[in-house]
């Protein structure tokens, strides 16, 4: 029997009449001869009062103990899903990422999947139900509960399809597919028909809320084809799958605006081999997740680093890079928070010419000044000031016409 995947998010959980919509949905696939898989996250906001909670207890959690709170959301989440299939009259099981075997490594509240047994998903579809799966969670190798990081139900979703061979991955949201740009800041911004998985996972690395970027690399590894759309509304979405050649005419397929992000600036280090080396084991010892790297050589020997990260590392990276500065007698560690990074992506860059040049000229005539610059095959970015961030998002977008 042909197999189907749907992840619902929070936004399309968030009350009892979009649960049963949800639910709906999952009867009709159903109904057009799928066995179906349905990953759901925590209600729309369930999450982040929980987070609200726990920080009203204690300020620095243990975060074994924030995946055992975190959790809870997606339980009752599936619990709802589950009866609302059943007051359909159809029957449905709701099942926790420890039900299912999905098991993760021991790192709490960033865990990442090691396997899952779907032998327990089989048996139920066997038995004619529809399984519903807590997205966002998985067990380690000792029972303990992990979760995935916030968005992560993406990721569950894509792995079940995987594992389980499924036709395709629904992601339903509360917008109907990905955009040139975020449609809230640039209203021309565009829906994309079809983009490749790794156009995609520039885009989610880079600040597009839309999907998990370990989703999208489950969906590239296993080459499942992955759908975009709007739990709201019956509008095609979009696509993410492996690339065509089509795909190459368009240069730049979006624009991308990531805010609240910290820059740590380490100088005078030694200019000497496994100098960067014995700073990065240290950054990702302390399971710290580095974005852009620039490094620089001055003419006395001495070498600069700067990297960026996510906001919510920025206390545990501070605390690193103290350490860092003892250990190679640096004088002094300078962050700078917030930043924000501008980026363009597209798969058409790597046979076309003179696409940084229309990026730097967009962002001089609307006087945004360029912090910093780093490239990719796919990608350019630029780290910019955040009051001029989406000054410089409107202005890329509009140089590209990324609104014809």
């Amino acid at each position: 029997m042909k197999l189907l995947v749907q992840k619902f998010g929070g936004t399309s959980v968030a009350n009892a009449e979009r649960i049963h919509r949800a639910a709906r949905r999952a009867i009709k696939a159903k109904n057009d001869g799928y066995s179906v898989v349905v990953v759901v996250s925590a209600m729309g906001g369930a999450t982040d009062d929980l987070l609200d909670l726990a920080g009203q207890i204690n300020s620095n959690p243990p975060r074994r103990e924030l995946d055992m709170l975190l959790t809870t959301g997606e339980q009752v989440s599936i619990a709802l899903m589950a009866m609302a299939i059943s007051a359909a009259g159809h029957e449905a099981i709701s099942l926790t990422g420890g039900q299912i075997g999905l098991i993760t490594d021991a790192v709490h509240t960033k865990a990442r999947i090691q396997k899952i047994d779907a032998e327990r998903i089989r048996k139920e579809h066997a038995a004619g139900k529809i399984v519903i799966v807590a997205g966002f969670q998985g067990i380690d190798e000792t029972g303990e509960i992990t979760t995935l990081g916030r968005g992560a139900s993406d990721t569950t979703a894509v792995a079940l399809a995987a594992v389980l061979g499924a036709e395709r991955c629904e992601i339903y949201t509360d917008v109907d597919g990905v955009y040139t740009t975020d449609p809230r800041i640039v209203h021309a911004a565009r829906k994309i028909d079809r983009i490749s998985y790794d156009e995609m996972l520039e885009f989610a690395s880079l600040g597009a809320g839309v999907m998990h970027s370990r989703a999208i690399e489950f969906g590239k590894k296993y080459n499942v084809d992955i759908h975009v759309r709007s739990s709201l509304t019956d509008t095609e979405g979009t696509l993410i799958t492996k690339e065509v050649k089509q795909m190459e005419n368009i240069v730049v397929s979006g624009v991308t605006l990531k805010t609240d992000m910290a820059q740590f600036l380490l100088q005078d280090l030694p200019d000497d081999p496994g100098v960067a080396a014995g700073v990065f084991a240290s950054v990702a010892e302390a399971k710290v997740a580095v974005d852009d790297i620039i490094q620089t050589v001055g003419d006395s020997a001495k070498a600069s680093i700067s990297f960026t990260v996510e906001k919510n590392d920025l206390a545990e990276c501070r605390l690193v890079c103290d350490k860092i500065a003892k250990q190679y007698n640096i004088k002094s560690v300078e962050c700078v928070s917030p930043v924000s990074k501008v980026s363009i992506v597209g798969v058409g860059m790597k046979s076309h010419t003179g696409v940084a040049l229309t990026m730097f000229k967009a962002l001089a005539n609307a006087k945004v000044n360029i912090n910093a610059i780093t490239t990719s095959e796919i990608k350019i970015s630029c780290l910019v000031n955040p009051e001029q961030g989406e000054q410089a998002l409107k202005a890329i977008h509009s140089a590209f016409e990324l609104d014809d």
